[in-house]
């Protein structure tokens, strides 16, 4: 009787926990260059300078482009980086080294919302769980941009602030 009712008490644990890793997986479009185009002809030029600033920016980090896709204030609300365009290309082409700009996009695309002047990109991101390095749970990502005459002038993301490494003792 003393095990069954262990073993009762125990199922919401259990459930819960597997819940938290038995989650669908987030996963991008076959074609995701095709997210990036609209019929309306405003929406279009914003969804193509997030297209390229994924692309030749972010993929093949041509930051060299960056006056193409970027005003010159670019406002930047990741804590990791400051606003300005010349900050962002600094702090990316001292992390990044370029690759040819490929074609096609090759970074997984789960969506892409235009709305007004701004561009939403969702992308599936994988990350060790907390309690388990080794093990993957699947999730999303953003980047909202607002759009200032065909380039980007505001920048959002779910970017926090890096934990500190752990004491030495």
């Amino acid at each position: 009787m003393k095990i069954r009712w262990m073993v009762l008490a125990s199922l919401p644990a259990l459930m819960l926990s597997a819940a938290a890793i038995a989650q669908e997986p987030v996963v991008g479009v076959a074609d995701p260059d095709s997210l990036f185009k609209s019929s309306d002809p405003h929406l279009n030029v914003n969804k193509q300078a997030a297209y390229h600033i994924m692309k030749d920016l972010l993929e093949a980090n041509h930051w060299e482009l960056a006056d193409h896709w970027l005003t010159a204030e670019y406002h930047q609300h990741n804590p990791n980086v400051a606003s300005g365009r010349d900050p962002v290309v600094k702090f990316f082409t001292s992390i990044r080294k370029p690759s040819p700009v490929p074609q096609k996009m090759t970074t997984k695309i789960v969506a892409v919302v235009a709305e007004g002047d701004l561009v939403i990109v969702v992308t599936p991101r994988e990350l060790p769980t907390p309690k388990d390095p080794s093990v993957k749970y699947s999730t999303s990502w953003f980047d909202m941009w607002r759009f200032k005459d065909g380039k980007a002038d505001e920048h959002w993301d779910g970017a926090t602030l890096p934990a500190p490494p752990p004491a030495k003792g």
